[in-house]
């Protein structure tokens, strides 16, 4: 099929402006596996918000044939990394080729579109190299989200960028708002570089998202390396420097997508204040301002729940309440074999497993903890879910540690296969949502907003959003 943006309920007359939301992964739907975590649960949320408000937007991504990874069990429970290939059937095969270069190879791309009407998002293209006509190094490319092979992160992001800015061009919808989600496609900057010839109309149409204080969120990369790559896409080293001004040979992938861009956010107020500590003594970096994550509430709220708490029906709020934990509850049941009680304060942590975020406090005294989970006159049940990153081989370890205590007590369960269809019924039934992430780490952590939407009550150390 021959691609088209058409949005069928039409454009807000109060938001024209055409808008490219680049971004490696969308956590829109179950059935998309192309996401890995925070950053996926954002741009899905911002996908379907566009599509209420009818914004005049579009998002980019890559279509990741192995998506993140699947985590499974192990024989003794332990968590493992598998990778399967992914079957997207409900998007559209489209009849554009477009090619970037990597490493001076020609590769070609192929386009996939999700019709804004499937799952009622802004519509979105996801970019493939796995094609028959290319070799197995660039097919390689789009097979797993962050890859950990360096060559390989660096070819993703010239897809994004380069193959993305080609083919919004291909399409003559030509962008008001570039919007970096991330620094990831970052050669999109230097492709409008090349189109206008001079940095500040570079500036005039980028503008760029920072989600993390973190060091792996905030990437750098061998000048040479990159310029083997291609990853300036001819521009020359000099220009290149003239622009981004690195330091010992280093190319700063967040300082360079702050000097390119007119205008820069942090996720939450606390966030911002780290920015400004880590990026104010550069030279030419844009404007930082605070705008702080939220979650679609038409995704993630449970209609039953609100109905019966605007009848005042207190007795239906509370039957509702120990429904959404009994389907929780049946998922623990099928994973764990443990039989969970509706009537019993469930606390649940429940989002990527990093070390900074601290999955295993609880455990850190494990004589409170065991008179916490056996006290009869007080009793809790503990749920823990999340998938670390599949090469973090310490919170991996954490992990199946979590796992081999909770074979002790029939009220602590740790879940498998955290994706939004288990995410949400975390968020349904849980009554407590858990947040421990060292100070000043956590950039926003929306999940505690969706568990609030259910009847939660956030437990949080004051970061990211929770101050506010």
């Amino acid at each position: 099929m021959s691609a088209e943006i058409y949005l069928p309920s039409g454009i807000n007359p109060d938001l024209p402006e055409k808008i490219a939301y680049f971004c490696m992964e969308f956590a829109i739907h179950q059935p998309l596996k192309t996401y890995a975590g925070g950053l996926g649960f954002l741009a899905g949320s911002h996908m379907r918000s566009a599509w209420q408000l009818k914004m005049n937007m579009v998002g980019i991504s890559i279509l990741w044939k192995y998506g993140y990874y699947d985590q499974i069990r192990k024989a003794d429970q332990g968590m493992e990394v598998q990778f399967q290939e992914k079957i997207y059937g409900f998007l559209q095969k489209t009849d554009i080729r477009l090619s970037i270069s990597v490493s001076g190879h020609e590769i070609q791309v192929a386009v996939y579109y999700l019709p804004p009407e499937t799952f009622h998002t802004a519509p979105v293209f996801f970019l493939t190299t796995d094609l028959p006509e290319n070799d197995y190094l660039s097919k390689c490319i789009c097979h797993r989200l962050y890859d950990p092979n360096p060559e390989t992160k660096i070819a993703a992001a010239i897809l994004l960028g380069d193959g993305g800015a080609k083919l919004l061009e291909r399409l003559n919808w030509l962008p008001d708002v570039y919007h970096l989600n991330e620094s990831h496609a970052l050669p999109l900057a230097f492709h409008l570089y090349k189109k206008y010839g001079v940095i500040e109309e570079v500036r005039n149409r980028l503008v760029f998202t920072n989600h993390t204080p973190e060091p792996g969120g905030n990437e750098k990369s061998n000048m040479q390396l990159l310029e083997k790559m291609g990853f300036f896409l001819g521009i020359s080293r000099e220009e290149v420097n003239a622009i981004i001004h690195p330091v010992d040979n280093v190319f700063d992938h967040t300082l360079a997508a702050l000097k390119c861009s007119r205008i820069a956010n942090a996720v939450s107020q606390l966030h911002l204040k780290s920015l400004h500590r880590m990026w104010d003594s550069f030279e030419g970096v844009c404007p930082m301002i605070g705008i702080t994550n939220a979650q679609d509430y038409a995704y993630w709220h449970d209609q039953s729940l609100y109905h019966a708490l605007y009848s005042n029906n207190d007795d239906a709020l509370q039957s509702r309440k120990h429904f959404l934990k009994q389907q929780l509850f049946e998922e623990v049941a099928d994973q764990c074999g443990e039989i969970y009680d509706t009537g019993v304060l469930t606390i649940v942590f429940a989002r990527r497993f990093g070390g900074y975020k601290r999955p295993e406090l609880l455990l850190n005294n494990m004589e409170r903890f065991q008179k916490i989970v056996t006290n009869k006159t007080r009793p809790v049940q503990l749920i823990w879910a999340g998938k670390p990153y599949p090469m973090d081989h310490s919170a991996i370890a954490a992990f199946d540690r979590i796992v081999n205590v909770c074979k002790m007590y029939p009220n602590c369960a740790v879940l498998v296969g955290y994706e939004l269809k288990l995410s949400k019924l975390l968020k349904r039934g849980a009554d407590v949502w858990l947040n421990v992430p060292r100070l000043t780490h956590e950039a926003s952590g929306t999940s505690g907003m969706s568990a609030a939407m259910n009847g939660a009550l956030n437990v949080s150390i004051p970061d990211g959003w929770f101050p506010e």
